[in-house]
C-alpha cells in the first residue's frame, strides 16, 4: 500500500501500525475491487440496475426458480443492447454457474453487486439482497436527482449571466468605445473602467480559453493519482458550506452501504474492506484503511472510527449503542437516512438562497455597464 497522508483527518496521531493479515481472509478480496459504485461510473445504468433488483427479487421471493425469473425479464427488454445482457445471464446459469458469477461474467455489474449476490446466495438470503440492492440503487438515484435539481437552476442562471456579461463586454462596450474617442473630451472613471476592462477580456480571451482548457486536461488525466485525489477531497472539505455537504453525502454512502453488507450477515472486516474500495473518496479510503488494522488489533468500530475527525461524535456514538445492542444494519440505515436528509435540506437552501442573488448580481453588473455607457452621453447632451 502506498505511503499516505493522514494527517487532515486524524483527531489525535495513533501509535504506528504495521500490516498484518492484509492479504488473508476477505481482504484478498480487495484487489479485485474496483470504484464502480462511484456516481457516473456504473457500467449499466442506475435506473436499469434497480428495474432489474426489483423485479427479479418479486420473481423469486413469490416462489419463482432463477431460471423462469430471467425469462420473464428478458421478455420485458425492448433494446438489443439490455436483450443481449440479460440473455448471457440466463446463458451463463442455464450452464451451471450461479447467478453472482453470471453477472461478473458479462462485465457490466460491479463488484460491490457481485459480492452482495454472492453473500445472499451462500446465505440463501437472495431475495432479501436483491431487495437491498433495489432499495440502494432507488435512494441513490433518488439523491443523485436531488441534488442536481437543486444546483441546476443556479447553474444556469449563473452561466446565462456570464455569458451575457461577456456579449456586452465583447461586442456592446467597444462599440460604445469607438463612439466616445470620435467625440473626444474626458470620460467618466467608471466608463474608462468599463472600457479598459473590455479591452483586457478582448487581447486575453484566447489565451484564457487556453488555460481553461489545459487545465481541464490536466485535471481529466490527474484525476486517478493519489496525490491529486487527496490535495482535492482535503481542498474540498475546507470550503464552507460545500465541504459539508459532500463529507454527508459520502457518509450517507458509507452508511447505507454499510447497512446492506452488515445486514446479510457480511463479516465486518469484509464489509469495511469492500466499502473501502467501492467508494472513490480519498478521506474514506484512507481512513478506513487504517479501520481495518485497528479491528485486526482488537478495537471496535466506533473506536477505531473515532480516531478520525471526518467522523462526526454523533456518528460513532450511534455506531458504539448499535454494536452494544448487536443492530449495527439498523444504525446504519439511520445514519444514512439522516445524513440523506440533511443533505437535500442544505442543498435545496442554497439553491433557494442563490437564485436571486445570481439574478441580483446580474441586474447589478448589466445595469453599471449601461450607466457606464450612457453616462458620458447624458454629460454631452448637458453642456449644450
Amino acid at each position: 500500500m502506498p505511503q499516505i497522508d493522514l494527517s487532515q483527518y486524524k483527531a489525535k496521531k495513533p501509535e504506528k501500525k504495521t500490516s498484518t493479515g492484509g492479504k488473508e481472509g476477505p481482504f484478498s478480496w480487495a484487489e479485485l475491487l474496483n470504484k464502480d459504485i462511484s456516481f457516473g461510473k456504473a457500467k449499466v445504468g442506475d435506473r436499469k440496475k434497480e428495474a432489474f433488483y426489483v423485479e427479479l427479487s418479486t420473481l423469486l421471493l413469490s416462489g419463482i426458480d432463477l431460471k423462469t425469473a430471467l425469462d420473464l425479464i428478458l421478455v420485458d427488454q425492448d433494446k438489443a443492447k439490455d436483450k443481449a445482457l440479460f440473455e448471457g445471464i440466463k446463458e451463463n446459469v442455464l450452464h451451471g454457474s450461479s447467478l453472482s458469477d453470471a453477472l461478473k461474467s458479462t462485465a457490466m455489474f460491479t463488484d460491490y453487486e457481485y459480492y452482495s449476490v454472492r453473500i445472499g446466495e451462500e446465505t440463501g438470503r437472495i431475495g432479501e439482497v436483491l431487495t437491498d440492492l433495489a432499495k440502494f440503487f432507488k435512494n441513490r438515484i433518488s439523491q443523485r436527482r436531488k441534488i442536481i435539481s437543486a444546483v441546476t437552476y443556479p447553474l444556469i442562471v449563473l452561466m446565462t449571466s456570464l455569458g451575457a456579461v461577456f456579449f456586452m463586454l465583447k461586442f456592446v462596450v467597444p462599440m460604445f468605445a469607438d463612439v466616445f474617442q470620435r467625440f473626444g473630451g474626458r470620460l467618466p472613471w467608471v466608463t474608462s473602467m468599463i472600457i479598459r476592462f473590455s479591452a483586457f477580456t478582448d487581447k486575453y480571451f484566447i489565451v484564457f480559453l487556453t488555460v481553461v482548457i489545459a487545465l481541464a486536461v490536466f485535471i481529466f488525466a490527474s484525476r486517478g493519482k493519489l496525490w491529486f485525489r487527496r490535495a482535492v477531497s482535503a481542498a474540498v472539505l475546507k470550503i464552507p458550506l460545500a465541504g459539508d455537504i459532500v463529507r454527508k453525502i459520502y457518509l450517507a454512502r458509507f452508511a447505507n452501504t454499510m447497512r446492506l453488507l452488515v445486514s446479510t450477515d457480511t463479516p465486518l472486516l469484509r464489509s469495511i474492506a469492500l466499502v473501502r474500495q467501492m467508494i472513490g473518496f480519498y478521506p474514506l479510503e484512507a481512513t478506513l484503511a487504517e479501520v481495518e488494522k485497528s479491528i485486526l488489533k482488537g478495537e471496535s468500530l466506533h473506536q477505531s472510527l473515532s480516531k478520525f475527525s471526518f467522523y462526526p461524535p454523533k456518528l460513532v456514538q450511534l455506531i458504539k449503542v448499535g454494536e452494544e445492542v448487536n443492530r449495527l444494519g439498523y444504525f446504519f440505515g439511520k445514519i444514512s437516512d439522516q445524513y440523506t436528509e440533511e443533505v437535500e435540506y442544505k442543498t435545496g437552501t442554497i439553491s433557494s438562497l442563490l437564485e436571486p442573488l445570481i439574478i441580483i448580481f446580474l441586474g447589478l453588473v448589466v445595469g453599471l455597464i449601461l450607466i457606464a455607457m450612457y453616462l458620458p452621453m447624458f454629460q454631452m447632451s448637458n453642456s449644450f
